[in-house]
């Protein structure tokens, strides 16, 4: 027997329909709205999870989400700052604002975690799939939520240690325009404006942001490098949706990136005895494009969903001499991928309140790495073809079950299976959800790491695919009549065949690497206009041989406090992120044969922000980063902004 339910999707994010949507803002509505009686106060939902959208009350595996509102009340500038104070996350920038920047999820290398902006799968087929966040700028993202552990059974190559699946808003109704314009600390002017309009049948909104800054120097100035490396960065995009019939849904989203940094170079440093970054007359110049098109079927009074799409990324970095100007090396990696996915959703509640949801999807797709150099150059493709199948089961409203398997098929390795499974239990009458997950994951080598060759490495055709197997337990306690919230989960994971440097090339390591820790994420409203999170990881994870993963503190945490007052006009948000001591790699030799690991320094991290409303249309805003002036190293030797403070304004219409 059937009975309607709301629509429910996921990773490619669209449109939902009225109920979903009304969900998602849901985390939005302040407390004495939610209070209100003429308010049905409804469960947040995560769209990752599950490739169906799923209250998070229902979720087993460990997922946090960031709201645009959070991102706007600390006024940050790119995604990775609120990314450090998620669970599980370490951030790895190169230097400063512009450099590349990886995240790592559980101990995880940068390129076994999968990215998606607006259901595009952007990993860098030529930049060892990974993807840099440092070009993301924070303007019109809506929605990041960070799914953590093994996922390839979902998502397959590349999800070892999680998903990142970062939105970006839809127009609202009516027709609006939007504007920002901000100057600050070195030199830098940064800006924002966007157009939408929606009706009852249709949104599209588009913009343009761009920054632009002197920087400081990415090599660090006490090494006796004064030159400060600049950074810009244009970004245009537009998304939109049309409903075509009361069962069909058009939508396209389009994202263009041109980008110019300065560079420092790498090289051996006698005053210190091993390899480091030194001041260098260089930068890089980059393009990203990143599509999608897709089209909904929606049938059987909801009951049965059908979502097929088109998505394509160009991604290109060219790397000059400069005085005068020559290209020394290009690199461009594109992905083309179609998908279909199939979710029919019904319920028995005569046997166990049951509701069922089954889910069949197939990914088709290419990846392409063209390098061109002094050294070498190589034009490779891979080609794969996925084929996933899930079944969500919720029982008495209490228990909710998933069991997912993936089976992906390529040109290059052998076919690779990955199955997941997770389990969320609520203890209504004490506010208590237990949650767990098992999952395996699969990571292929990438076209560089195959094929790749410079000055300094020589790609090994012979490696195989990374392999992984991983879990997490968990409980979640909500107490003080649901002003608290507090999360603790233990994972732990095992990679088999990790690929890693060998001299001038890289190997699979024989044996396992084993990663362990602990996750506690809590949340307190003391007052209906105040808000404290905190955050704090531990990470124990080491090689088949027993040595230390490099560029992993074993201790991160995070604090955010964030007061509203003035009648909600003024807000004041204080951040503190501390990462631990960690490891990383130096070469002792000009050659890069020989490397020793060396012990970074712990650091903490202010910032403060605020912002006033002085109309309904304006406001002004401020921020100072770094308030302790902290030397702040992910890499050793690459420096970072010591105290910076920006201003500026936006504007509503």
């Amino acid at each position: 027997m059937f009975f309607s339910r709301p629509s429910r999707e996921g990773v490619p994010p669209q449109r939902f329909v009225a109920v979903c949507a009304g969900l998602l803002v849901t985390a939005g509505l302040s407390p004495a709205a939610a209070q209100d009686d003429d308010v049905i106060e409804l469960p947040e939902l995560s769209v990752t999870a599950n490739l169906t959208a799923t209250p998070l009350t229902e979720v087993g595996s460990a997922v946090t989400i960031i709201t645009g509102e959070e991102l706007r009340q600390q006024n940050i500038h790119d995604a990775t700052e609120a990314l450090r104070q998620v669970p599980g996350v370490i951030v790895n920038a190169a230097g400063p604002r512009g450099q590349f920047t990886q995240l790592r999820i559980r101990g995880s290398e940068g390129n076994q975690t999968k990215i998606f902006v607006d259901g595009i799968p952007v990993n860098d087929p030529a930049r060892g799939s990974e993807f840099d966040f440092a070009h993301l700028l924070a303007d019109n993202i809506e929605r990041i939520e960070v799914l953590r552990g093994p996922q390839s059974a979902l998502y397959g190559s590349d999800a070892i240690g999680g998903v990142v699946n970062i939105i970006t808003r839809r127009a609202e109704p009516g027709t609006h325009l939007t504007g920002r314009l901000e100057a600050g600390s070195h030199k830098t002017l940064s800006g924002n404006a966007t157009i939408g309009t929606a009706g009852t049948n249709y949104d599209f909104l588009a913009g343009a942001s761009g920054v632009r800054t002197d920087g400081v120097s990415v090599a660090d100035k006490r090494l006796g490098n004064p030159e400060d490396d600049g950074y810009e960065n244009g970004t245009f995009f537009a998304k939109g949706g049309v409903d075509v019939t009361d069962w069909l849904n058009l939508s396209g989203v389009a994202r263009y990136t041109r980008l110019r940094t300065d560079l420092d170079s790498e090289g051996f440093l006698p005053s210190v005895g091993h390899t480091g970054p030194l001041d260098s007359n260089q930068d890089m110049k980059g393009d990203q494009l990143f599509t999608r098109a897709q089209a909904k079927v929606t049938l059987l009074d909801g009951h049965w969903e059908q979502l097929a799409g088109i998505s394509y990324t160009d991604q290109t970095r060219d790397y000059r001499d400069l005085d005068p100007t020559i290209v020394t090396s290009s690199y461009e990696g594109e992905r083309l991928q179609f998908d279909y996915r199939s979710t029919f959703m019904f319920d028995t509640p005569a046997i166990a309140d049951a509701g069922h949801t089954l889910t069949f999807g197939v990914e088709r797709g290419e990846d392409s790495a063209v390098s061109d150099s002094a050294w070498s150059s190589f034009d490779r493709s891979i080609t794969s073809t996925g084929f996933i199948g899930q079944y969500q089961l919720s029982l008495f409203e209490d228990l909710s079950l998933t069991a997912g398997l993936r089976h992906d098929q390529n040109d290059l390795f052998d076919d690779a299976t990955t199955y997941r499974l997770t389990g969320a239990y609520n203890l209504r009458r004490t506010g208590t959800k237990l949650h767990a997950s098992y999952g395996t994951g699969v990571k292929n080598p990438t076209l560089f790491e195959l094929y790749g060759y410079t000055n300094t490495y020589r790609g090994n055709p012979d490696l195989e695919p990374e392999e992984a197997k991983g879990f997490d337990v968990g409980v979640t306690q909500a107490f003080w009549a649901n002003r608290a919230s507090l999360d603790v989960t233990y994972f732990n994971q095992e990679i088999s065949d990790l690929i890693t440097g060998s001299g001038q090339s890289s190997i699979n390591q024989p044996g396992e690497s084993k990663i362990d820790g602990v996750e506690v994420a809590l949340t307190v409203e003391p007052l209906d206009n105040l808000t404290v999170t905190g955050s704090y990881t531990y990470t124990d994870g080491e090689d088949a041989t027993g040595e230390k993963l490099i560029r992993r503190p074993q201790n991160v945490a995070s604090l955010v406090v964030n007061y509203a007052f003035l009648q909600g006009r003024a807000n004041v948000n204080v951040s503190v992120d501390y990462s631990g001591e960690q490891t990383d790699w130096v070469w002792t030799d000009a050659f890069y044969m020989n490397r020793e690991t060396i012990t970074l320094d712990p650091y903490t991290l202010v910032d403060v922000a605020a912002s006033y409303d002085i109309t309904d249309n304006t406001q002004i805003y401020g921020r100072v980063e770094n308030l302790l002036d902290e030397k702040a190293y992910d890499q050793w030797g690459y420096d970072r902004e010591g105290v910076s403070a920006y201003a500026g304004v936006r504007l509503t219409f």
